[in-house]
């Protein structure tokens, strides 16, 4: 239930998008004619994706299977699916700027300095190994960017909106004790064929008719990640399908009892559902028996400075860098916190005590979760001021009482959260403009 963005180099390579043209068409020197140097393959509201981007993406889509040891589909199907996939995400970026969603480069710095810890690099190490790859730096912060930016619009748009009622809670967690199953583990893929709202007859026919083609193939033993890559209507699809390792009660219902019917390695029938039609692969299995719940906690303090008519944001901002470069001098943060921050914990120190996740607003968790202990964060605004953080220690606690009951909400809106924010991009899908210029590819 982390929050941290923590990546390979290898996933970032496959969101890579190629430097878009200027324009669409160049003109020599006079009086040679007019010269196409790159053309446009789709439209997507008011913007266009040029056969140049659609090429580059493509080109490292296909080193990132190859890595993975995937098998390629076929240049036509590989091709549909990337186009795709950029067209979801340039309606979904340009749902972020309407509604005023931003990246600062503090926090883009940040990101892309502990993408380059992940990988056991330097900043400056790291750079040069995208360079070398023919991966232009600033276009990979911007690709960042980007990244953080569609985490922020699912959370606002979709996972602030969910509601959990305690009658959900009450069966949920009934449920839990009644089942010897409860606390399985599925690794599993998956492919999706999606059908719009309100899809008609014949909608629906055309799919489950797909479903069953996919179906035949995998069952003649085809490879599931290619057919995912090939046909899966979802953004993973060119990961593979690959939904990694899930708890059986994080899962739609439907999903959890094909997957408690298979075996490792086997693959389930179709699966109808309001999205359209799904294939799971049930990769492992672990756990069981009604082991407890155990949650993460976090021992964290921090130092606020609230803004208001007298103290600017940037004299909070300015402020809280130069108790930073004190603390990181050797300065005791508990001596500045009781001395500097503006709320009730700062007579002790600016310590929060142990904090479960949902303690914090989401903007002081997701900076909170991507430390590590002992680390000191940079200033970061939330909506009571400004902050900043230390992680002090981290533990797993066994979860009872009314704890459980927060557990289980958690659960329940993240089981909510993927169904919900599934259907939020086949909404968006479905209302936008997008012209495909396939004469011209």
């Amino acid at each position: 239930m982390r929050n941290s963005i923590s990546v390979t180099l290898a996933w970032f390579f496959a969101a890579l998008v190629a430097p878009g043209a200027n324009s669409v068409w160049a003109q020599k020197a006079a009086p040679n004619p007019v010269v196409l140097v790159d053309r446009i393959v789709a439209v997507v509201n008011s913007e266009v994706i040029t056969s140049g981007e659609l090429a580059q993406r493509e080109k490292t889509v296909t080193q990132q299977l190859r890595q993975q040891g995937t098998q390629l589909p076929s240049t036509e199907l590989l091709q549909k699916q990337v186009l795709e996939r950029m067209i979801m995400d340039r309606l979904q970026l340009q749902t972020a700027k309407e509604l005023g969603l931003r990246v600062d480069d503090l926090q883009l710095d940040r990101t892309v300095a502990r993408v380059a810890e992940s990988n056991k690099m330097s900043l400056t190490q790291f750079r040069q190994v995208l360079e070398r790859d023919g991966v232009q730096f600033d276009k990979f912060r911007e690709e960042i960017r980007n990244e953080i930016l569609l985490s922020r619009l699912r959370e606002r748009e979709v996972d602030n909106r969910i509601v959990v009622t305690d009658n959900e809670i009450d069966y949920f967690l009934g449920q839990q004790k009644k089942s010897p199953t409860a606390a399985t583990e599925f690794n599993l893929s998956h492919i999706v064929l999606r059908l719009p709202e309100q899809a008609s007859p014949e909608e629906v026919s055309r799919q489950h008719a797909r479903a069953e083609q996919v179906l035949a193939q995998l069952r003649a033993g085809a490879d599931f990640a290619k057919l995912a890559v090939g046909f899966s209507d979802v953004p993973d699809a060119l990961q593979g399908g690959v939904m990694g390792w899930r708890s059986r009660d994080r899962l739609p219902d439907l999903f959890a009892q094909a997957l408690d019917k298979l075996n490792p390695g086997e693959v389930s029938g179709i699966i109808r559902s309001p999205a359209g039609f799904h294939l799971l692969k049930l990769i492992e299995r672990r756990g069981g028996g009604g082991a407890p719940i155990k949650v993460e906690q976090t021992h964290a303090r921090h130092i606020l400075v609230k803004t208001s008519q007298i103290v600017s944001e940037a004299d909070a901002k300015r402020k809280l860098n130069s108790l930073r470069e004190r603390i990181v001098n050797g300065v005791d943060f508990a001596e500045l916190a009781k001395l500097n921050s503006d709320d009730a914990s700062s007579i002790k120190g600016g310590d929060l005590g142990w904090l479960y996740q949902g303690d914090t607003v989401p903007e002081f968790e997701r900076v909170m979760d991507g430390l590590k202990i002992g680390e000191l964060s940079e200033p970061f605004e939330s909506p009571f001021g400004w902050h900043l953080v230390q992680v002090m220690e981290r533990r797993q606690a066994d979860v009872s009482g009314e704890r459980e009951r927060q557990e289980a909400r958690m659960i329940l809106r993240e089981r909510k959260s993927d169904e919900s924010y599934q259907e939020y991009l086949r909404q968006m899908r479905d209302r936008a403009f997008v012209e495909y210029r396939s004469d011209e590819r």
